[in-house]
């Protein structure tokens, strides 16, 4: 949503794939649906594509599994070509799917006029630099030892971000969720004064993401009303971002990037604390209870 719009101009609505057929969509056969899965075989994404056909919308299937149903049955396809995912809790397949909407919004932009061809080349440069950028991330196993140690018996924890950062808080609270068994919850920085805020305390650590764009300044304000309430904050900041690190009181750095790009590298290392927490805590971190790799029941 946020690529396609700022570059392409194009609306975009986000939905849950298990709630989009029983809301009565409004299609036209000029809106694009895009459906996004690793394994191309989950049922509610899958019935929520058939809804689109059935109301003459075309659909784009951006999916890992090569072959697999949604692949077949969607009008077009990008595959992510990441490779099989063995564990159940995705990690590569989302960080690549990151990766296949940005080219599409470039691409998108490109069709519809809306970028500069150098502006349009200076967003490919950035992408091919990402992969020195990602080993540099996944560096310092040593603060994610810490980390797990320091928490691994808190019950509650919150992820606040803004901006285009704001789904990777999402992400970041359901890793946790998922193979650690923590409770976490995920907000935009904005809405903790509408009523998450009420939760903070020394025994509820606050994951936030401070990326340098436009918000910048805000996301370091409900660092500080955190930190006021005597939270405890763990950063995702920019290694070289001495104000960001001097306010929160556990950092994990990343590369500075693009704030287009920054999602990519900022969700490496809320992957990585949701991994180190699950082994300190004992956790099977490939096949967390009650999950399913591909849901494939309502």
């Amino acid at each position: 949503k946020f690529m396609i719009e700022r570059l392409a101009r194009l609306p975009v609505e986000v939905d849950y794939a298990s709630e989009f057929r029983y809301r009565d969509p409004l299609l036209e056969p000029t809106d694009l649906v895009i459906a996004v899965t690793q394994s191309g075989e989950t049922v509610d994404t899958l019935a929520a594509m058939d809804e689109a056909r059935r109301r003459g919308a075309p659909t784009l299937a951006i999916v890992n599994a090569i072959g697999s149903q949604a692949a077949r049955v969607a009008d077009a396809v990008l595959y992510l070509n990441a490779g099989p995912e063995i564990g159940v809790a995705s990690t590569k397949a989302f960080t690549s799917m990151l990766v296949a909407e940005y080219l599409l919004a470039v691409y998108l932009a490109q069709l519809r006029g809306t970028l500069e061809p150098e502006a349009r080349r200076r967003l490919v440069q950035d992408l091919a630099e990402l992969p020195n950028l990602v080993g540099q991330a996944l560096a310092g196993d040593g603060v994610y030892e810490e980390l797990s140690e320091r928490y691994a018996n808190c019950v509650n924890s919150l992820y606040i971000a803004r901006g285009i950062n704001y789904p990777i808080a999402l992400e970041g609270a359901l890793k946790l969720k998922e193979i650690s068994y923590i409770h976490a919850e995920g907000y935009p920085a904005g809405e903790m004064k509408h009523g998450p805020i009420a939760l903070i305390d020394e025994r509820v650590p606050v994951v936030a993401i401070v990326a340098r764009d436009e918000v910048r300044q805000k996301m370091l304000s409900n660092v500080e009303q955190v930190r006021a309430r005597g939270g405890k904050v763990i950063a995702v900041a920019a290694s070289d971002d001495a104000e960001a690190h001097s306010k929160a009181d556990h950092v994990l750095a990343v590369p500075h990037l693009s704030s287009l790009l920054s999602p990519i590298l900022n969700v490496l290392p809320l992957q990585l604390l949701a991994y180190h927490l699950a082994v300190r805590r004992g956790c099977d971190v490939d096949q967390p209870r009650n999950l399913a790799k591909s849901v494939t029941v309502e």
